[in-house]
């Protein structure tokens, strides 16, 4: 009976609706109460797009009392205006896209068929995202600290050595992808003079550079007039965007998200490259020792 409120459209009276909703379980919200969700121990995954690209995925989970869906948010204002002729939409509700290939898990949703346990892929790393590209990455970064308590960053402060810093897999994969086609390129927004950490950092450049990375360095007093993205992201292919949100004391929560619209890649990959033509590559940047000899005039 759960099920059957599911295939009542909102054109239905709050009559109708009462009435099926009567069989349902105790604590199932009926068309008259406040719309209160199953938490996430009631729910149970049920399966995803199998030809979904590595970073998104249309899903289906169900719960007690009805299912929840993944997919793409319908931004288009006709056909939010065509769906508006049928049926009202309240401030609450949102219209998704959910391609044919996701039926047949809603079907086991709906049936209840589906075997207890499921576990989707989960979220794909970066040596996932990169093993499926062809042909181009390229990377912003905006910030002037990260995460002043990695491994080698203190030590090259003491000493202004940074050859004990731990790349883990980082140059092998530029090599292997590079080796393959793939163009690495990093463009670096900073402020000038450099702060401790981005000296850090162009202390290091020289061995990405070496591994196959294209890296060039742009002042923020060359970007200021730019149309620039808020936080940094990686652009895999001109085809999905990872983006990357560091803690305020620059600390990574290594939780990232993820846009496959094209209107968004469009503007950030136009973005990049504006910046790209400003920027100086790695091998002919020399940082500003001061603010006054990277800026023309001052204002009051």
């Amino acid at each position: 009976m759960a099920r059957e409120l599911a295939r009542i459209g909102t054109s239905s009276s709050l009559t109708e609706v009462k009435a099926v909703s009567e069989g349902l379980p105790d604590g199932t919200p009926s068309a008259g109460d406040a719309m209160t969700f199953p938490g996430p121990s009631e729910v149970a995954f049920v399966g995803g797009d199998p030809t979904s690209n590595q970073s998104e995925c249309p899903a289906v989970w169900s719960a007690p009392g009805g299912i929840y869906i993944r997919g793409k948010t319908v931004e288009d204002s006709a056909l939010v205006s065509r769906f508006g002729q049928d049926v009202g939409k309240g401030e609450d509700e949102t219209d998704i896209w959910v391609p044919d290939r996701l039926f047949p898990a809603i079907r086991e949703a709906i049936d209840d068929s589906f075997e207890e346990g499921r576990q989707g892929p989960g979220q794909h790393d970066f040596a996932t995202l990169l093993a499926a590209t062809q042909r181009s990455l390229i990377r912003f970064e905006m910030r002037d600290s990260y995460d002043e308590t990695e491994q080698g960053f203190a030590e090259w402060r003491q000493t202004g050595d940074a050859s004990s810093y731990d790349w883990s897999n980082h140059l092998d994969l530029v090599r292997e992808s590079a080796a393959r086609g793939v163009r690495w390129r990093r463009v670096r927004i900073v402020s000038e003079p450099l702060s401790e950490y981005i000296k850090w950092e162009y202390a290091l450049t020289d061995t990405n550079v070496k591994a196959g990375e294209d890296i060039r360095w742009l002042p923020r007093t060359k970007a200021a007039d730019l149309m620039l993205p808020g936080a940094d992201c990686w652009v895999f292919d001109h085809r999905v965007i990872r983006w990357n949100f560091q803690r305020g004391d620059g600390t990574n929560p290594r939780h990232y998200t993820f846009s496959s619209d094209p209107r968004v890649i469009r503007d950030i990959v136009g973005a990049f490259e504006i910046a790209w033509e400003r920027a100086t590559p790695h091998t002919d940047y020399k940082p500003s020792p001061s603010l006054s000899d990277c800026c023309d005039t001052w204002d009051t």
